[in-house]
């Protein structure tokens, strides 16, 4: 048997990346690994779940995922169950299908029994109802059990006993850069002052987190941290094109390069003709 492979790739079902499913995050790793196989499985010997409730799937969509296999192949595993000597889809329908539209012979697949899928799908519901898990653990277990046992946010909330927008506002964690992941493991940051931080670029939650996590800060206190950063940005951004436009308007006016830097105003010839015409100016 293979255990699940460490980040089994990207989904292309979900706007939430769920490619972080990784054994740093995913508290049901181990039994995960006991029960299934990762194999290659020939498309013929797959078969589609009739009682799969999502019937229409976007041709467009389709397509561009065919095109995206042809070149990359499918990155993450499709999720089956043994049936009889035919292999049924509980999860990634829509990447079998693409890989039929792309001609590919074969797809990688978690190959579990219909048993121990239950079994596990069980295991990681009474998981993410522990209260000592981290919020990333709990957004994996969330991930999990909706690419990998095709369940939505609300039959996962109705699993775990919250609403479906508290399992979409977890997962949207996910999104963080490692660093971010890791110092909510680490230094036990809980989910909402971590929540705003989803908006901002890698270099900005760089410069953030030491502050969060040496002052304690509350979501209040980091929102306002973002908001008063992006208040200063705005400035500086209105000075510097105070200077620009000052800078040009000195330009036409003596004829030459203009500089302002602080108090400090520069006058830039490029040739001597510049430089004469600029001692005129200045001599009237």
């Amino acid at each position: 048997m293979v255990a699940k492979a460490k980040g089994l790739g990207r989904g292309f079902e979900s706007l939430i990346p769920t490619d972080v499913i990784t054994e740093e995050f995913d508290v049901t790793s181990e039994v995960d690994g006991k029960v299934s196989e990762l194999r290659e499985l020939k498309l013929e010997d797959i078969v589609r779940d009739e009682g799969q409730p999502r019937k229409h799937f976007d041709k467009v969509a389709l397509e561009e995922l065919a095109a995206s296999i042809q070149e990359h192949g499918v990155l993450q595993p499709i999720v089956v169950v043994k049936v009889g000597k035919k292999y049924q889809i509980v999860a990634g329908e829509r990447r079998y299908r693409a890989s039929q539209i792309a001609e590919m012979e074969t797809i990688p697949a978690i190959v579990r029994t219909l048993d121990a899928q239950n079994k596990l799908e069980l295991s990681i519901i009474e998981n993410a109802q522990r209260e000592d898990l981290n919020p990333i653990e709990l957004a994996t277990a969330y991930a999990k059990l909706k690419e990998q046992f095709n369940l939505t946010d609300k039959q996962i909330g109705e699993r775990v006993g919250k609403s479906s927008s508290s399992i979409q506002n977890t997962m949207r964690l996910l999104k963080l850069p490692d660093e971010a992941k890791r110092a909510m493991q680490e230094h036990h940051l809980m989910e909402g002052p971590m929540r705003p931080l989803i908006t901002l670029d890698p270099e900005q939650i760089h410069e953030i987190l030491p502050k969060m996590i040496e002052g304690g800060w509350s979501a209040r206190k980091v929102e306002q941290y973002i908001a008063e950063n992006k208040k200063k940005s705005s400035t500086r951004a209105v000075k510097v094109n105070e200077f620009l436009k000052e800078e040009a308007k000195l330009g036409r006016k003596f004829g030459v390069e203009v500089r302002i830097r602080g108090r400090s105003v520069t006058l830039s010839a490029k040739n001597d003709g510049e430089f004469q015409k600029l001692l005129k100016v200045l001599g009237e």
